[in-house]
């Protein structure tokens, strides 16, 4: 990705020097019945222009409280959030930053092309509204009352109203929400493409497949904090490596592959199940051939982490 054409690298002497999203010791707490509640409790995090982050965590995490402060929607209790080197509000006001949250901001009795217009007039962007819609998939949904859109069509109007002043930065709360499988995948086309261009985008996504499938860099939080920060691939990686399973041959004794197994280097964990036996880690090569050799075993198969399971060991629960 570092090839690629940026287009959306134009500004102030400033804001190109600047990362597009910047985070430092930023902390958010709440009053509650219960006394106050620490929300966010000091989260670093530096993205650079043109970067694709995936953004993770369990529910209660902080990551909707921490995006509502990258657009400015509420402040820190402490630490500082910059924009293109500018408070998240004044990156709003000057269009260099979008959002698609889950909830809020359409008007229910307007249709989807007034929609697009009323937004289009505030940015002064009027030339963008038939590309924007088009890009969108949401053309032929023009005069349909936005009270008789589905949930993920009004994903994608959410999106197209997002796209309108051209932003350098793309924030998404759980973008693809309501959307079928075949608006989810045009949806990802949609961004990839604008990706290739340069757009740096920062996703929170409970489809942890999108984040494994578009984000070069996952950042997962847990209790208002970035437990891991780094490629996706890591990620994926911090469970242990691949599992190798195989069925044992009938009459050998289990507890001598077991024990063959353990033996090697870089396997972390053995299992049984009936015959089929499988092995966890980095060193899944040599348990292969070992299977495959000594140990005569047949319908031999490796799975690679997934990001799923990354998830639930670093966080202790389920996505």
């Amino acid at each position: 990705m570092q090839t690629k054409t940026n287009k959306y690298l134009a500004g102030t002497p400033t804001s190109e020097a600047a990362p597009a999203l910047k985070l430092e010791a930023v902390r958010k707490s709440f009053r509650t019945a219960q006394g106050p509640l620490e929300a966010v409790a000091g989260i670093d995090l530096s993205v650079g222009t043109g970067e694709i982050v995936a953004f993770l965590g369990p529910n209660g995490a902080g990551k909707t409280t921490t995006i509502d402060m990258m657009l400015g929607l509420t402040a820190p209790t402490s630490g500082t959030v910059r924009v293109f080197g500018k408070s998240p509000r004044t990156a709003v006001e000057a269009g260099d930053v979008s959002a698609v949250l889950q909830t809020g901001g359409l008007l229910r009795d307007l249709t989807v092309r007034e929609t697009v217009t009323a937004i289009a007039a505030l940015h002064g962007a009027r030339e963008r509204i038939d590309s924007v819609m088009e890009r969108t998939d949401i053309t032929a949904l023009a005069k349909r009352k936005v009270s008789k859109c589905s949930g993920g069509e009004q994903q994608r109007l959410k999106f197209a109203l997002a796209l309108l002043p051209d932003p350098r930065l793309l924030i998404l709360d759980e973008p693809t929400a309501g959307m079928d499988v075949a608006a989810r995948h045009a949806f990802w086309d949609t961004m990839r493409q604008d990706a290739l261009e340069g757009r740096t985008v920062l996703f929170a996504t409970h489809y942890l497949e999108e984040a494994q499938d578009f984000a070069e860099r996952t950042v997962l939080i847990g209790s208002g904090r970035v437990l891991v920060d780094g490629p996706t691939a890591k990620l994926r990686e911090a469970t242990g490596g691949r599992v190798v399973s195989a069925t044992l041959p009938a009459g050998l004794p289990t507890d001598h592959a077991v024990a063959a197994l353990k033996a090697l280097d870089k396997i972390t964990s053995v299992r049984l199940t009936g015959q089929r036996i499988f092995a966890t880690g980095p060193g899944s090569d040599a348990a292969a051939r070992l299977l495959l050799g000594e140990l005569a075993a047949t319908d031999l198969e490796i799975v690679a982490p997934t990001l799923d399971a990354a998830f639930m060991e670093l966080t202790g629960e389920s996505s």
